[in-house]
């Protein structure tokens, strides 16, 4: 790794959040250890499985659970058990749906992107998804006019990422669903309440191991047994084997499960405060700057302070400032993948220590204070608006390293 490499893995501020594009977490020391004893050893891995569902029961509260490689893995691999059961004939069929039911419904303000789309996901098995409502309005009326009996499951999307108002709420999703039998998934990959959503009736619930839980690149299915258990199937000997997870991350997805239930969560909300603190009073006053506390939208503990940017009074646009706080050192990353192109950015307490809070805040007010020939410089170098997909793909485009180049 050349030194250009390296300033994008060890000097990095993640003020963003719990973001799949930065590594998602730090993971702790305790959480390694317990990985890395598990490296040299050979395991059962079923007997492994078996042990992290214990876990899963006893911390979620679900039925059953297992591990699979992320949450995005789980959203396939359920949708695959809905329509296979436990049936080894049908497991190996797929994505071959012939006579099979595989009809998935999905509101349309749930059909989101997140790095990949929640449709794309459903019909890796072969599922078909049929979207219902329009993207800002749902009715269960509609719910209900959409199930026919291609119907296999139905799939609800908790994230921030999605539309939050005039849709579905998951109590009345689930209530219409299992009226007429059938299943319901819910995608709650980054929502740490874990419990909330087998009371809201959903009967799989599929969470990342490593956003909230501080773990290894890793997803949980926890719900009804008789789906987990399919869904083992499909991990092992169907389509979800090109998304296996290894030993490595079984332990330490169970060892975040573990620390999460001792987890003193009221001292942690209270650091996340002081941080949450520190933006405020040091941004406040800014010209240009308007900041503000946001609850997260997906109802999760975690508030965000959200920074507005008055282009006329501050000399740059959000996605700009955005921009130049990823120049020199330390490179510092904000949440603005879906709310730059509205003049503002989020910056996340999730992911950083309090002394890091303090160097992003001086890092911002310098920014700021730049003369109006660097601002005009700034501006001179932009050549389109700010688009996140164009944006992704230039980033993938200049990937190839620099020793095959």
């Amino acid at each position: 790794m050349n030194s250009r490499d390296e300033k994008h893995t060890d000097n990095i501020i993640n003020v963003s959040g719990t973001m799949t594009a930065l590594g998602a977490s730090s993971v702790p020391n305790e959480i390694i250890q317990r990985m890395a004893a598990v490296l040299p050893k050979f395991v059962d891995m079923v007997a492994l499985q078996r042990g992290a569902s214990r876990v899963i029961h006893r911390a979620i509260g679900a039925e059953s659970g297992m591990i699979t490689a992320c949450s995005a893995a789980g959203i396939a691999i359920s949708v695959a058990s809905c329509m296979t059961g436990a049936d080894m004939a049908k497991v190996e069929q797929l994505p071959d749906t012939a006579g099979l039911k595989d009809e998935v419904l999905l509101q349309r303000g749930h059909s989101i992107w997140f790095g990949g789309s929640i449709p794309q996901m459903i019909r890796i098995p072969g599922a078909k998804v049929i979207e219902i409502g329009d993207a800002t309005r749902a009715g269960a009326y509609q719910l209900e006019g959409a199930i026919t009996e291609h119907t296999v499951a139905a799939v609800y999307v908790v994230s921030h990422h999605t539309v939050q108002y005039g849709l579905i709420k998951l109590r009345t999703f689930s209530r219409v669903a299992h009226s007429y039998g059938i299943p319901v998934i819910v995608d709650a990959a980054s929502e740490s309440n874990m419990k909330v959503f087998f009371d809201c009736g959903a009967d799989i619930v599929c969470y990342s191991g490593h956003k909230f839980l501080a773990g290894p690149t890793s997803g949980i299915v926890a719900g009804r047994a008789d789906l987990v258990k399919a869904c083992l199937f499909h991990q092992y000997h169907g389509i979800g084997r090109a998304m296996k997870a290894g030993k490595e991350s079984i332990v330490g997805a169970i060892a975040a499960l573990e620390r999460w239930e001792h987890l003193d969560h009221a001292v942690v909300l209270a650091h996340q405060e002081q941080i949450l603190d520190t933006f405020i009073m040091g941004l406040s006053g800014i010209k240009g700057l308007t900041v503000s506390l946001e609850p997260d939208p997906a109802e999760s503990p975690t508030e965000r302070v959200k920074v507005s940017v008055s282009a006329r009074d501050c000399g740059l646009e959000a996605f700009e400032m955005a921009d130049q706080l990823k120049v020199g050192s330390p490179v510092v990353y904000v949440r603005d993948n879906e709310t730059i192109d509205g003049g503002y950015f989020f910056l996340d307490p999730t992911c950083c220590t309090l002394d890091q809070a303090k160097i992003v805040v001086e890092k911002i007010k310098n920014v700021t204070a730049l003369s109006a020939a660097e601002k005009a410089q700034i501006r001179s170098q932009r050549v389109r608006e700010p688009n996140d997909a164009d944006s992704l793909i230039e980033a993938l485009q200049r990937w190839l390293p620099e020793a095959t180049q």
